[in-house]
């Protein structure tokens, strides 16, 4: 079963295309985690929030990668962050066009 992982913290920017360029290597490095399917990188300028939703295969890959990325986080000096799991319901997913 996938499991979902939604995350945010606070977060000055840069923002769009100024992101992208300067989180290429971070990106890739998040490709390469056990067990993730996709990510979407998310961002609001306006309430200084960044974050992601995250797909993985099993919960114990979305537990391991919260506890690595929490710690990273804090290492680059974010204070706090925000997260959730949660189990996905594949058959009403996949009626709604989920990308699973």
């Amino acid at each position: 079963m996938p499991y979902l992982l939604q995350v945010d913290f606070p977060y000055a920017g840069p923002w769009g295309d100024e992101m992208s360029n300067a989180m290429q290597d971070l990106a890739r490095s998040i490709a390469d985690e056990p067990g993730l399917l996709w990510k979407l990188w998310t961002e609001n300028p306006t309430a200084g929030e960044a974050g992601g939703v995250y797909l993985f295969a099993d919960r114990a890959s979305a537990d391991a990668y919260l506890t690595m990325h929490s710690a990273r986080l804090k290492g680059f000096g974010v204070p706090a962050v925000n997260a959730k799991i949660f189990a996905v319901n594949e058959a009403l997913s996949r009626i709604d066009r989920a990308p699973l």
